[in-house]
């Protein structure tokens, strides 16, 4: 049986499964595909920010567990035990992040069945090559409310209470579509390392995330290496062979795409420094181009050794929300992004946040959730889309490649042209 047979037999039967697909995976990713799915005695948790409760939910019943999502995590994970699920934006209530509308701010699961596939190989650059270019007639309409948030952002950035924020906006399409059929059309569309679906369908506490990131929040090994590779800096694909290296080249070399990598560069290895052994903290990748169907993306890798006194969990909570979608320096620009987004479509939710699996022996691998779709009634989908705005970025330049960055997400729910 195929992964993709396997993957929609599962969902049909289970209501809570998940995903982490390799099917798109590169070199620096792997090619493993894990689908796990819970019985009705298995456990699973949700997490409202909103309510500040933690509910864990088994045997049919669901109950009042926590006011931590991170506290419960800490104490649930176990000694051989892997959990799979995300972490909304909302997920540390010490940090000025509004709670989600729709989904639940965090889902985990402990399944007791896990099937592990390994694809042939990963996804190759000139693999790549050939893919369709977003047609800029096409993007699709930033909301009006935008111009006014990025001129807040850079009154901010321009008083010195940021140096860089990524402002972001949230679109919801009204459709009914099935979430198998969806995320097997995003999957093809857009093949990403960080890709996965999961479906948490307990009553009154319904989610799915269908997501095609490529971006790794933390990789944390058996040897307590934590690794992040923050993306910041896009160009889209090009429409002919000397466009797209020309699209390459530009981001390559242009100064404030540089600059706004550089930026969250200097963020993360602050971040890691928090919670690594003193001289671990290194840079082994600056600034790297990677090329996905339908943009080029600048990527660095920030690594380092986790402290004895850090669980993994406790490294996950300190290095959360991913530096790439808050700006620098973190608190403060979260608090002028919480102002600049009130009216660009209600809260993060998951996006922003991260998806993956975490072991209780230590290890763990987690994506951040960007280039996906939520929703809790397969009717009513949200996709979030953003960018690093600086002093020196264009409001019409911006707008426009979110809008390419959202395209190809929201193109997965069949809608006609």
């Amino acid at each position: 049986m195929s992964v993709e047979d396997l993957f929609a037999e599962v969902a049909a039967a289970h209501p809570r499964c998940v995903w982490l697909d390799g099917g798109g995976a590169r070199e620096w990713s792997g090619t493993r595909s894990l689908i796990g799915w819970l019985e009705n005695d298995d456990v699973s948790l949700t997490y409202s920010a909103a309510r500040r409760e933690v509910l864990r939910h088994a045997g049919g019943r669901s109950e009042v567990i926590g006011d931590d999502i991170w506290q419960v995590l800490e104490r649930e994970v176990g000694p051989g035990e892997q959990w799979f699920g995300y972490l909304g934006y909302a997920c540390r209530p010490d940090l000025p992040a509004a709670p989600s509308g729709d989904v639940p701010d965090a889902v985990w699961m402990r399944p007791s069945h896990v099937r592990m596939f390994h694809h042939e190989q990963a996804v190759r650059r000139d693999d790549l090559v050939g893919h369709p270019h977003v047609d800029r007639q096409e993007r699709p309409v930033v909301p009006t409310a935008y111009a006014a948030a990025f001129d807040q952002v850079q009154e901010a950035l321009h008083a010195g209470d940021t140096y860089e924020a990524n402002l972001t906006y949230r679109t919801t399409v009204h459709t009914e579509a099935d979430p198998v059929e969806t995320y097997l059309r995003l999957r093809s569309i857009n093949p990403a390392p960080y890709a996965g679906f999961l479906q948490h369908d307990v009553a009154g506490h319904a989610a799915w995330l269908l997501s095609s990131s490529p971006e790794r929040y933390a990789l944390i090994d058996a040897d307590r290496v934590i690794e992040t590779r923050p993306i910041k800096g896009t160009t889209p694909r090009g429409a002919n062979d000397a466009e797209d290296a020309a699209n390459a080249e530009l981001l390559r070399t242009d100064p404030k795409l540089r600059s706004e990598n550089l930026m969250i560069t200097d963020l993360l290895r602050n971040d890691l420094a928090m919670v690594c052994e003193p001289g671990t903290v290194e840079v082994p990748d600056l600034m790297k181009v990677e090329s996905y169907p339908s943009v080029h993306q600048l990527v660095t890798t920030v690594r380092g050794h986790l402290r004895d006194e850090i669980s993994t969990v406790e490294a996950l909570r300190r290095l959360f929300p991913a530096g790439s979608m808050t700006g620098a320096p973190k608190l403060r620009t979260m608090e002028v992004i919480a102002r600049a987004e009130e009216h660009l479509g209600g809260p993060r939710s998951a996006y922003s946040g991260a998806f993956g699996w975490i072991s209780g022996d230590g290890p763990a691998d987690l994506g951040v959730i960007i280039r996906t779709l939520t929703t809790y009634d397969t009717a009513t989908w949200q996709v979030g889309t953003g960018g690093g705005i600086t002093v020196r970025s264009d409001p019409d330049e911006e707008a426009a490649e979110a809008g390419w960055k959202a395209e190809r997400v929201r193109a997965a729910l069949g809608l006609p042209d």
